[in-house]
């Protein structure tokens, strides 16, 4: 019959009770990887951090990488860094996104940490705007801890050496 779906009852009925295409449909899934895993910290990674004062990130970043920089303000990262953890609260932090983009390997990522929820102080698209004038991409968000969220930002592959 014409309108009929082609397996009757599924596209019909299953999507219908569940309210297809819409996100108040989908179900709040909690991922229970590990920090270090969704962030993706590989085991013997570069890593630099930029004013992220958290003792547990520490212990955790520790036990799987002993190649760990602290940055004081406006001190570079170290060539060939993997990944940056940026502490930001405001705009003119945001800034430091420039000078670090340069020490990346080329598929690195810089992580921007920052308050979340009614505490924020950075809005996500005010750093997207930011990683777009520093030639970078939001690609991932990942909750890194209680009261901080971080989101990812890397250099596109059109930008990236060959």
């Amino acid at each position: 019959m014409r309108g009929e779906p082609y397996v009757r009852g599924y596209a019909s009925d299953h999507h219908r009770d569940r309210g297809r295409g819409t996100i108040a449909a989908m179900p709040d899934v909690i991922s229970t990887r590990p920090l270090l895993d969704k962030l993706g910290v590989k085991p013997g990674a570069r890593v630099a951090i930029a004013g992220v004062d958290d003792a547990s990130f520490r212990r955790l970043l520790g036990d799987r990488t002993s190649d760990v920089t602290d940055l004081r303000p406006g001190e570079p990262a170290p060539a060939g860094t993997n990944l940056v953890f940026l502490a930001a609260e405001t705009v003119e932090e945001l800034a430091r996104i420039g000078p670090l983009r340069q020490a990346l390997v080329p598929d690195g990522a810089i992580w921007v940490v920052s308050r979340k929820g009614k505490a924020a102080t950075l809005r996500d698209v005010v750093v997207i705007d930011a990683a777009k004038s520093f030639d970078m991409v939001d690609n991932k968000v990942v909750s890194f801890s209680e009261t901080h969220t971080a989101q990812r930002l890397v250099i596109p592959r059109a930008l990236r050496p060959r």
